[in-house]
């Protein structure tokens, strides 16, 4: 156990008991993190922090459900990914994480270098991110949560098969459809024209 989840399980213990400042710690420590996660899964701000809302209000509910085998933040994950999922069934449609996905800080744009790209790269550029966003739709909600997971949160197939209620093979292939997927769906988009 690292020190990030003894804290949480020394934190989570005090909530459990009624401690509302603990669980206010719990949110901050915690809640950062989750929406970027929410934000990657659903492509929009106001879904994300709507997701993160109701990932912590679930969590505040089930509480007294945690078990502590499994690390606090890989269980707070796997609500994220269920209030995510729930959200896009709910409304009938994928959303997928648009150009927010592949931005590491989105908003940090004094990080921008003083001198542009060329309009060609630019060009280049916006159209393989639509290519990125339009095979993304494409996922199934397990194929694209699992890619999101391991490839833009680093997370192991373990925390990835537990956030999703998959075996191990279940969550590897979850990954290699996906990976599969998108690279038939941007396999030409990689090579541009010179």
């Amino acid at each position: 156990m690292d020190r990030m989840e003894a804290e949480d399980a020394d934190v989570v213990a005090r909530a459990r008991d009624g401690d509302m400042e603990a669980f206010r710690a719990l949110v901050e420590r915690h809640s950062r993190g989750l929406f970027h996660l929410a934000y990657r899964l659903t492509g929009n701000e106001q879904d994300a922090e709507d997701v993160v809302q109701e990932t912590f209000i679930r969590a505040y509910r089930r509480l007294d459900r945690y078990e502590s085998r499994a690390g606090f933040g890989t269980w707070l994950h796997r609500i994220t990914v269920n209030c995510a999922i729930d959200l896009t069934r709910s409304r009938g449609r994928h959303t997928p994480p648009r150009v927010p996905a592949f931005e590491e800080h989105p908003d940090h744009t004094e990080q921008l270098p003083a001198h542009g790209p060329s309009p060609e790269t630019v060009v280049y550029s916006s159209e393989v991110r639509r290519k990125v966003g339009d095979a993304l739709d494409r996922l199934t909600s397990s194929e694209r949560t699992a890619f999101v997971l391991r490839h833009f949160e680093e997370k192991s197939i373990e925390e990835i098969r537990t956030a999703l209620g998959l075996s191990e093979n279940a969550a590897k292939q979850c990954i290699f459809r996906a990976v599969r997927k998108l690279r038939r769906a941007l396999g030409p988009a990689m090579s541009p024209a010179r």
